[in-house]
């Protein structure tokens, strides 16, 4: 017999440093979760990944146990890393914070992927592109 599903959590977590101060532990505290196991199971699967923000989808069950989800970093997070700024503009419409090519583009778009709603890798670029234009980012030509 399947195990009732009791919640899900969605957290943003640096790979391989979760530890129980806050998001993590009060978000999986509330659910009843043993929150060491989760920090331990996460770090070893996210140890590739140091320093990268990771989306986890924690799925809680009624028995208190619990399995994740580990899915692609945000697109804003690759952008940044892409153009090594630290931060988007803080008014897009008059700032610009850098410029993306279309290498760059399309080597994001490749990565982000597997989580987009997308059937090719031009219907993914036409979103990666909507979330730098937001944040002040220029596409290239």
């Amino acid at each position: 017999m399947a195990k009732e599903i009791e919640g899900f959590i969605k957290l943003q977590i640096p790979g391989g440093q979760a530890n129980p101060a806050p998001p993590v532990g009060p978000a999986l505290g509330a659910k009843g979760v043993n929150i060491m196991q989760f920090c331990q199971a996460f770090n070893a699967a996210t140890q590739d990944k140091m320093g990268t923000i990771v989306p986890v989808e924690i799925t809680v069950y009624d028995d208190k146990t619990f399995d994740f989800v580990c899915k692609t970093p945000p697109a804003a997070f690759l952008i940044k890393k892409a153009l090594g700024i630290e931060s988007a503009a803080a008014n897009s419409v008059k700032e610009i914070a850098g410029t993306l090519t279309q290498e760059q583009l399309t080597e994001i778009a490749e990565t982000k992927m597997p989580d987009l709603n997308a059937n090719d890798i031009e219907a993914a670029k036409k979103i990666v592109a909507g979330t730098a234009r937001s944040m002040g980012v220029k596409i290239a030509e």
